[in-house]
C-alpha cells in the first residue's frame, strides 16, 4: 500500500533549509491554484520556494515569493514569476492555522512541491524559528549519530 503511495507522488522541489532554521511543530498539505504555464514550468523543474511563506488574510491562506520560472513555450501567455498563489485549505485547517499562527513565534513554512495524482501540493510547516545555540545543538547531534552509524558499520 504504502509503495502505491509513493509512486502517486512526483517530489518537485524540496525546502531543506527550513529544518535547519525552524523547528517545525506540525504539517498541513494544501492544494495551491496555478495558471497552465505555471505548472508546465513546475513540471520542468523551474521553481524555487526556498525564499518563500505563507500568510493567511482576510480568511485565505496565500504563499508569498514563490518563484516559478517564466515557461520558454507559453510566449505571451506567460506569468509572473513571483506573484501570490491561493492555497487550498479546509476551513477547519485554515482556523486552526489562524489560531496557531495567532501565537508569537509561530510562522508558515514550505516544506516541499509535488505533484500528486496530477495535482500540485505544497507542504507547508507551522514552524518557530531556533536560535543559533538551537542550530549548533542540532548539527552537533547529527554529527555523532553519523559518527556512530560509521563505526557500526566498521
Amino acid at each position: 500500500m504504502a509503495e502505491k503511495e509513493e509512486s502517486r507522488i512526483k517530489l518537485v522541489q524540496k525546502n531543506r533549509k527550513a529544518w535547519h532554521e525552524y523547528e517545525i511543530l506540525e504539517k498541513v498539505e494544501a492544494g495551491l491554484v496555478l495558471k497552465g504555464s505555471e505548472v508546465k514550468s513546475m513540471r520542468a523543474g523551474n521553481v524555487s520556494i526556498h525564499q518563500s511563506y505563507a500568510r493567511i488574510t482576510k480568511g485565505e491562506a496565500w504563499v508569498v515569493n514563490m518563484d516559478i520560472q517564466p515557461y520558454a513555450q507559453a510566449g505571451p501567455f506567460n506569468h509572473e514569476p513571483k506573484r501570490l498563489r491561493k492555497l487550498l485549505l479546509n476551513r477547519t485547517e485554515l482556523r486552526r492555522l489562524i489560531g496557531k499562527t495567532a501565537e508569537r513565534g509561530l510562522t508558515l513554512v514550505p516544506l516541499s512541491l509535488y505533484f500528486k495524482d496530477g495535482f500540485a501540493k505544497l507542504e507547508i510547516g507551522l514552524a518557530r524559528g531556533k536560535k543559533q545555540y538551537d542550530k549548533r545543538e542540532a548539527m552537533k547531534k547529527r554529527d555523532v549519530s553519523r559518527d556512530l552509524r560509521r563505526r557500526a558499520m566498521r
